[in-house]
């Protein structure tokens, strides 16, 4: 199939995975029954046909059982009536004009997402912006990428990563800092484990948590957490003290320098202190320096670690200053590189969706808001930036916003504390949430409306990854029901406000092409985004548009690597924009009452608050719960044990989340995940305990060091419950939800004993059909439901110390179709088909277990994770699991030394 074919013969789309900003090329082939075969598309620059954990599941997340199908209104009752699209779009479009009437244009707000495409996310901005008149316009991307955002504006006076991904192919170091690469960008991770192993390039951590990145690396530098921009600043002290910076390349291409290497000395005057402010070793100090001043072809590419951070603007700084300095920059091999967390946080900030952005890359100057204004033909241009996502919650809470929109994003879960802005979502005028899953906690708000849109599988229009690549994303499935892209729903609304004859889009080809000639209107090279030459598509070479790096002005045989290479950046005069630093402090400061620092991110399997993956049960089996990850030392201080449960409290709310021993994480530190919701576990919301604290020039709220406690929680019994449909568990317990094959898991623990859960299940399933073991003694209690001969439910608890074979039946309850005598096996927890347990998931792009990797290393066959590839495929398509089998392979030889 030529990439220039959106459709082959075969019924195979080439579309855009709808993770993170990678952005790899997909091959979906639709089954014609609702869903679709997944692959690699090998022609994509970006991902040259892998796929990781993630993306190779897709296919699992595409049904209609959670979806929003039809519009739905609030009724007095509190319940939903379903409406026509008609009523939905006529009411919501009267609320925003009884607002704008009463209390103007900025009692009115949209949030955004980096779920959005292009198309969708240029006519939001568009109608709020320029005919609404109000700036509050912001996106979850200010929780992930606003203070590289906002680094890159400070230095190169333009939102620009300068690299691409080749560069990770031919650099001779790459330093990773605050990034989890193994995990949440595994596919990049792999180029550059291929080419460590080809090339013999080094790879350098620097991360508070020794994580799964750091096992394939030459040098690990477990900083104290907030301590970046010290190292940084020392490096750069270091280079001029070693007469390694480039002094044309500064001279004619930079200001500031001299003013920044004086505010760097005072940061970081010499070695000794740094090691002080940061916690590392002189030795390794020493040792980093000298390998990025000697290495030429350097990438440094860092990720949530820095942006995530009160200071994450500063931190973003230093690490310009570094490459700008040596004039390691737009060459191939070398250059600072963003590693964005969405497929479209870039294309969201290309038209502006960000509150202190106004469209294609302009700001609000007079003359910006008067270029906009006149290509628009706006009559109610905002005049001034917006309020960014946690100020904006804030003033929803005051009642200064009245009306809000939501589109694509969960901030009951995602923002900083979540509680709080969950409450204010409640007290809107005007709430209005545009979705396409039930299975948000956002719906909990109460909004007015739920306006059902189109999901992954069913969107037409573009993405832009970290590389600044746009590609295609294109529908291979119809709408179901009543559902409509965002793009369609937004203009809608602008016709039905008097705004129609500037909305009259036709389809998503007609809204690129208008969001490509404004990127080249009075251009003329001041700016970065430039996509002029895109502004003449047609439709059908829409829909043939390959993937192309910006920017690609008018004339543009095709698209741009790399940028800066002698210059030319987006400031006045032209010339980067040196300036010190703040000086660097732990915004945070630990207390008596709150002792630890509290960490959150991503596990491997999972993406944002698992609406989609979810749905997946292959994705659920790698790390079943939410849990907190503690160093051995911490755990004994704070009497907690490893499988244990602890209460993570901080000023602002509390959790309850299984312990984790991780010698990784640094003592006084814990680390949580991001992703449980209200939906899928008890208390596992960790948005609700983290603090707001934000960068004060990106508004990046800081999500990697709450002042935190723990303790521990003990519970009488832990069990499982297994259910075609989801099964009330009794009042109390703690529960988590995990999607299996055939139906629902959801592990708990709790305080009811046996004969109560037994009760419980008789009253649920009723006795017919109904085979049960309980042993009061031992205080165990198992029970298998079935009707009409097939097995629909089954429960298993008993004390906490001796928890049940989770594994084993859930692979058991794939198959509801067991014979009676079959029954009691399950009850045993033992497989009914005599088959060996493959054991808790390892490689999920392959459904690998834990037990199959140790019997493959047991019996000879593997002594490598590379035998392991050959024997079992585990690790050989994104290898996000290969560290993991390093590791198992790691403890077999130590046991067998032994």
């Amino acid at each position: 199939m030529r990439h220039d074919a959106p459709l082959s013969a075969s019924g195979t789309i080439r579309t855009t995975c709808p993770y993170c900003g990678v952005g790899c090329g997909v091959l979906a082939t639709p089954d014609g029954s609702g869903g679709a075969a997944i692959a690699g598309d090998p022609n994509h620059p970006a991902n040259r046909g892998r796929l990781c954990s993630k993306g190779s599941a897709l296919g699992e997340t595409l049904g209609l059982g959670s979806r929003v199908l039809h519009p739905l209104q609030r009724n007095a009752s509190g319940g939903y009536d379903r409406v026509s699209w008609e009523v939905a779009l006529a009411a919501v479009a009267a609320g925003l004009k009884e607002i704008m009437a009463e209390h103007g244009p900025d009692a009115i707000a949209f949030y955004l997402s980096g779920q959005l495409l292009t198309e969708d996310y240029y006519v939001a901005n568009k109608l709020m912006k320029g005919f609404i008149g109000s700036p509050h316009v912001d996106t979850n991307s200010r929780l992930c990428m606003s203070s590289t955002v906002a680094g890159q504006r400070r230095v190169f006076g333009s939102d620009t990563v300068p690299g691409c991904y080749e560069d990770l192919d031919c650099a001779n170091l790459i330093v990773l800092v605050g990034s989890n690469a193994a995990w949440c960008h595994p596919v990049l991770f792999r180029r550059i484990q291929q080419n460590r192993a080809e090339r013999g390039a080094k790879v350098v951590i620097i991360d508070p948590r020794v994580t799964a990145t750091a096992e394939d690396s030459d040098l690990v530098l477990a900083l104290k957490p907030g301590s970046d921009s010290v190292l940084f600043a020392g490096l750069l002290v270091h280079l001029a003290d070693h007469g390694l910076t480039d002094t044309t390349y500064l001279a004619r291409h930079t200001t500031g320098f001299a003013e920044t290497l004086a505010n760097a000395r005072e940061i970081a005057s010499d070695l000794a202190g740094v090691a002080a402010r940061t916690g590392l070793a002189p030795a390794d100090i020493a040792t980093f320096y000298e390998l990025w001043a000697s290495t030429p072809a350097v990438v440094t590419a860092w990720s949530q670690g820095v942006n995530q951070s009160a200071q994450g603007t500063d931190k973003v700084a230093a690490i310009l200053h570094c490459h700008l300095a040596t004039a390691r920059i737009g060459r191939p091999g070398c250059g600072p590189f963003s590693l964005t967390g969405q497929p479209n946080a870039m294309g969201g900030r290309e038209v502006g969706g960000l509150a202190n952005m106004l469209a294609a890359h302009m700001g609000y100057s007079p003359a910006e808001i008067d270029r906009v204004g006149r290509f628009w033909q706006a009559p109610n241009m905002a005049r001034h930036e917006g309020l960014k996502a946690v100020a904006m919650l804030d003033a929803v809470a005051e009642k200064r916003i009245k009306a809000l929109w939501v589109m694509a994003t969960n901030p009951a879960v995602s923002l900083p504390r979540a509680d709080h802005a969950l409450a204010a979502m409640k007290a809107l005028d005007l709430f209005i949430v545009s979705e396409n899953v039930l299975s948000n906690d956002t719906l909990r708000a109460e909004p007015g409306f739920i306006l059902p849109a189109a999901a992954w599988g069913e969107k037409d229009g573009t993405v832009t990854n970290s590389e600044r690549r746009i590609s295609r994303q294109r529908a291979f499935l119809p709408l179901p029901g009543e559902v409509r892209p965002d793009w369609w729903i937004i203009c809608e609304v602008a016709r039905r406000l008097g705004f129609a004859k500037a909305f009259a889009y036709s389809g998503p080809s007609e809204i690129y092409a208008e969001h490509a000639t404004l990127s080249a209107f009075e251009n003329e090279g001041s700016r970065d985004f430039d996509i002029g030459a895109h502004s003449i598509l047609d439709r059908r070479a829409y829909d043939a548009l390959l993937p192309v790096q910006w920017p690609v002005p008018a004339g543009s045989p095709g698209g741009t690597a790399r940028l800066f290479t002698a210059g030319g950046f987006f400031t006045r005069d032209r010339r980067a924009s040196l300036k010190p630093l703040a000086t660097p402090a732990l915004a945070s400061a630990v207390s008596e009452e709150y002792p630890l620092l509290l960490n959150t991110g991503r596990v491997r399997d999972h993406w944002h608050t698992m609406t989609r993956t979810g749905l997946s049960p292959r994705l659920s089996a790698h790390i079943v719960e939410p849990s907190v990850c503690l160093n051995p030392a911490d755990a004994a201080r704070y009497g907690l044990a490893d499988g244990g449960f602890a209460r993570v409290e901080t000023s602002h709310g509390a959790v309850i989340l299984k312990v984790a021993l991780d010698p990784g994480v640094q003592e006084g530190s814990l680390f949580a995940p991001i992703h449980w919701s209200a939906e899928t576990a008890s208390d596992a919301r960790i948005g609700a305990a983290v603090q707001p604290l934000c960068d004060p020039q990106s508004g990046q709220p800081e999500m990697k060091a709450t002042p935190s406690r723990i303790a521990p929680v003990t519970y009488a019994a832990r069990g499982f419950m297994l259910s075609r449909d989801p099964v009330a568990l009794p009042a109390g317990s703690w529960w988590v939800s995990v999607a299996v094959e055939g139906g629902q898991g959801r592990l708990f623990a709790t305080d009811a004993m046996p004969e109560d859960l037994m009760v419980h299940c008789r009253a649920t399933f009723g006795e017919d059909g109904l085979v049960e073991m309980l042993d009061r003694k031992a205080g165990i209690y198992r029970c298998a439901a079935t009707r009409d001969g097939k097995l629909i439910a089954a429960l298993f608890t008993g004390p906490a110390d001796r928890a049940p074979l989770w594994d084993t039946v859930r692979l058991a309850f794939a198959d509801p179709d067991h014979a009676p005598e079959n029954r009691l096996a399950l009850l045993s927890g033992r497989r009914l088909d005599g088959a060996a347990d493959p054991g808790p998931i390892v490689c999920a792009c392959f459904g690998v277990g834990l037990n199959a990797i140790r019997s493959a290393f047991e019996s000879g066959a593997a002594v490598t994770s590379e035998d392991i590839g050959r024997e079992l495929r585990a690790g050989t398509n994104c290898g996000s699991c290969l560290p993991e089998i390093r590791r198992i392979a790691g403890n077999r030889n130590r046991e067998a030394a032994a």
